[in-house]
C-alpha cells in the first residue's frame, strides 16, 4: 500500500533557498495539508459544535530564510488561529506532528495554564504523548520523561512568562510516518485529536479556583 507521507515530502525541508523550498512545499506538501484541512475541520466542527476552519501555513512573511517546518492549523475562527488554543498537523524534516498548542499570542494563556494546573486531564493521556514549551523548535519530551514536575514547570512558564507556550500531542518519526497508508495516518491523527479534546475543553473553561501567586 502506498504511504501517505514519503521521502519527497520530508526532503522539501532540505531544499536550499527560499524560492526553491517554497516551490517544493507548494508542490508536494501543501496539497496534503489542504486535504487534511478539509477532513479535520469537519471532524472538529462535529465534535465541538463550533465551526472550525483550516489554516494552511503560507509563510508569507519570509523574505530570506526558508521555512524549516510547515502545517495546517484548526481553530473556530476564519481569520486566524494564533490567539486561541488550536490544533495542528504538520511536519519537520525529522517527523510529523499532531498537536494542540497555546502559543504566546494567546491573551488568556495565564487562565488556560491555571485551568490545566488545577486539572488532572493530562493524566489521561497515553505514554506516547509529548510536550514542549516552544512551537518553533522540533524537540519535545514525553509526558513520562517530564513527569509531574516537568509538566508543572511548563504550565507555570505558560502562565507567568510572556513568551511562554504549551504544545502537546504525538509525533511520528520520518520512518514511522512513511510506513502508514493514508487511512492509517488519518486514524492516528483522529485518535490523537480525540484524546486532546478534553484538554482543549479544559483550556477554555472559566477559571475555577483562585490564582495563587
Amino acid at each position: 500500500m502506498k504511504p501517505y507521507w514519503n521521502d519527497q515530502d520530508f526532503e522539501v525541508f532540505n531544499t536550499p533557498g527560499l524560492d526553491a523550498r517554497m516551490s517544493a512545499l507548494t508542490e508536494y506538501v501543501r496539497p496534503k495539508f489542504q486535504e487534511l484541512g478539509t477532513e479535520f475541520s469537519s471532524f472538529f466542527s462535529g465534535k465541538t459544535g463550533d465551526e472550525f476552519f483550516p489554516h494552511v501555513a503560507k509563510h508569507m512573511r519570509r523574505t530570506v530564510n526558508p521555512p524549516n517546518d510547515s502545517w495546517v492549523a484548526f481553530a473556530p475562527y476564519k481569520r486566524g488561529y494564533k490567539a486561541v488554543p488550536h490544533f495542528q498537523i504538520g511536519m519537520w524534516e525529522s517527523h510529523v506532528f499532531v498537536i494542540l498548542a497555546v502559543i504566546y499570542e494567546a491573551p488568556n494563556k495565564s487562565t488556560m495554564a491555571e485551568n490545566l494546573l488545577h486539572s488532572e486531564v493530562l493524566d489521561l493521556l497515553s505514554g506516547d504523548f509529548v510536550a514542549s514549551g516552544d512551537h518553533m523548535k522540533p524537540q519535545a519530551e514525553s509526558l513520562i520523561e517530564l513527569g509531574e514536575e516537568g509538566i508543572e514547570k511548563l504550565l507555570t512558564r505558560l502562565r507567568d512568562v510572556k513568551k511562554g507556550e504549551f504544545v502537546i500531542g504525538r509525533h511520528l518519526s520520518r520512518e514511522q510516518a512513511a510506513s502508514l497508508t493514508k487511512e492509517q495516518f488519518l486514524r492516528f491523527a483522529e485518535e490523537t485529536f480525540e484524546a486532546l479534546l478534553p484538554v482543549y475543553h479544559t483550556l477554555l473553561q472559566p477559571i475555577k479556583e483562585p490564582v495563587s501567586r
